[in-house]
């Protein structure tokens, strides 16, 4: 190993090599400053290499940052409890701060709040940091806090997180910087909830969001639903570090070839969400790379049980079996993610029930389902779009497996724009996407319980609720994992969502953009990615 030590190298002789690498030194010119300081070459080399590597490391400001989404409409909003997608939760993220977040492990991290603790689960006491100010000047205090919580239980809101919230009965301020919440029952999850990009914080007494009024890292320049957010950095953000870049620019490009030849002609910097068909373009080319996620988000083929053909439970049983898991997690998605049996809690979560297997690819089966349902030979709509990343192969792939029994699909391709408001959780036989969120409790009441806002099959069991909220308010992990498991297998057998796979998220970037780490609540860091990302000089 070269020995240093007779240099009397200093760490402000290494400050100098950076300061050197930065102005555009090369290494030949690096070498020669440090054999004229009596610096062997061997140590030379050693020493430029950890010069360079510590720049790479090392945050650098400045920069305009452009990333494409892959869904978009006049939809779009700037209400926290209003965002619905990828697109509404990167640019909320940009400019509103929330209580937690999720770090890249799963593992609960304060933000606005110091501490959330409680000693029964009922009652939490929120302790917020000092010094937080909005964009406009305001202090931050309690007021702001419950004013954005409360408003989750407002009907007049339309929050998402509606069913979610309602779990909060109880607001008190305690000081400026302290307040209560009090809980219908115990729930250890708090502290994981509030880390949902829903309950970001706003201003008490916000009605027009259109400004972005944040306490977040980027101030908004400008908003147009369906088309752009423009957003420059913060220079009063309360954290001490970041952001880095000048500026964020978002939009959507929703075909999946389209977003990524923006990238590759230089006019992107981040084409989010690429279709795994769409890795080839980028694999091998230099100047580029994909990041990669876990199986955090999944594509579902939703029959909805009050209208027909889903209200036929042979239907359903039918096209369950009629699914090739294995072929589409090898045709459609290159291999990249895991086989989904049918309910939303995902590989790796403590509480999933690994026990519960997939139905069976079984094409005979399906047809005697078919038979029994009376709809062997009809035709039946199925609707499908590039909104949820590879259900157009998906749907090629189940359609063909029923046209070999004589079951015919009819697969109607729309347009992303305008699907999530048109066609989702309201088309009889259509996909979904859902990214992941990291507590059963928030899958299940968002997805599955007979309130829930995103119910996609309209699913309503009353033994289903009643669970729910028992297991909500257990502390007893055991009693409350073999709740959550037995609620699993209810959904893969009642429900009518089909969820072939679980998906690895792939973002592709510049190589230019540095600081780029997975996060389980999402792709481009979990939709944060403006906040900690910057360019290599």
């Amino acid at each position: 190993m070269t020995d240093l030590r007779t240099t009397n190298w200093t760490r402000a002789d290494d400050a100098a090599v950076e300061c050197a690498i930065r102005r555009g030194a090369t290494r030949r010119e690096l070498l020669q400053m440090l054999l004229a300081g009596g610096v062997a070459m061997s140590a030379g080399g050693v020493i430029v290499g950890r010069a360079t590597k510590a720049i790479a490391a090392s945050p650098i400001t400045g920069g305009h940052l452009k990333a494409a989404g892959f869904t978009s409409s006049t939809a779009d909003t700037l209400d926290p409890a209003k965002a619905s997608n990828s697109t509404d939760y990167s640019r909320c993220s940009a400019v509103y701060s929330r209580l937690s977040n999720l770090d890249r492990s799963g593992a609960v991290e304060m933000e606005l709040a110091e501490s959330i603790e409680s000693t029964d689960g009922k009652v939490w006491t929120v302790k917020l940091r000092k010094g937080v100010t909005f964009h406009d000047g305001k202090q931050l205090t309690s007021a702001d806090v419950i004013y954005s919580l409360k408003r989750h239980l407002d009907p007049n809101v339309g929050s998402k997180v509606n069913a979610i919230a309602k779990q909060m009965t109880g607001f008190k301020a305690l000081d400026d910087l302290t307040l209560e919440i009090t809980l219908a029952d115990a729930n250890a999850d708090l502290p994981t909830i509030l880390a949902l990009q829903h309950f970001m914080i706003v201003a008490e007494g916000t009605a027009d969001f259109s400004k972005g009024n944040g306490t977040g890292p980027f101030v908004l320049e400008n908003f147009e639903p369906g088309v752009r957010s423009l957003m420059r950095r913060n220079d009063h953000y309360w954290k001490s570090k970041g952001p880095f870049v000048d500026s964020f620019e978002f939009f959507a490009i929703s075909d999946d070839s389209s977003r990524v030849n923006a990238l590759l002609s230089g006019d992107i910097h981040v084409a989010a969400a690429i279709n795994p068909r769409s890795e080839r373009l980028v694999e091998g080319r230099p100047g580029f790379v994909l990041s990669k996620s876990s199986a955090n988000s999944y594509t579902n083929l939703n029959m909805r049980l009050d209208t027909t053909p889903g209200q036929n439970s042979d239907f359903v049983a039918g096209m369950k079996h009629l699914v090739n898991r294995e072929q589409i997690l090898r045709a459609a998605l290159r291999g990249r993610g895991e086989i989904g049996n049918d309910q939303p809690i995902f590989p790796g979560n403590p509480y999933r029930n690994d026990d519960l297997q997939p139905k069976p690819y079984d094409p005979e089966k399906a047809k005697f389902y078919f038979n029994k349902a009376g709809v062997l030979g009809q035709s039946i709509p199925v609707i499908a779009s590039e909104a949820a990343n590879s259900a157009i192969d998906m749907a090629m792939i189940i359609q063909a497996a029923g046209a070999e029994i004589g079951m015919k699909l009819d697969v109607q391709r729309v347009p992303s724009d305008g699907y999530w408001d048109k066609y989702w959780l309201k088309a009889p036989i259509h996909f979904g996407n859902i990214n992941y969120r990291p507590t059963p409790d928030i899958l299940f009441s968002l997805l599955y319980a007979s309130g829930a806002p995103w119910n996609e099959s309209h699913y309503k069991s009353d033994k289903f609720d009643k669970m729910l909220i028992e297991a909500r308010g257990s502390l007893d992990q055991e009693k409350r994992k073999a709740i959550y498991n037995e609620m699993q297998v209810m959904i893969a057998n009642e429900a009518g969502t089909i969820i072939p796979a679980y998906l690895t998220g792939i973002d592709a970037i510049t190589d230019k953009l540095k600081g780029m780490e997975t996060n389980p609540l999402g792709g481009m860091m979990g939709y944060r990615m403006a906040e900690h990302v910057w360019f290599e000089s």
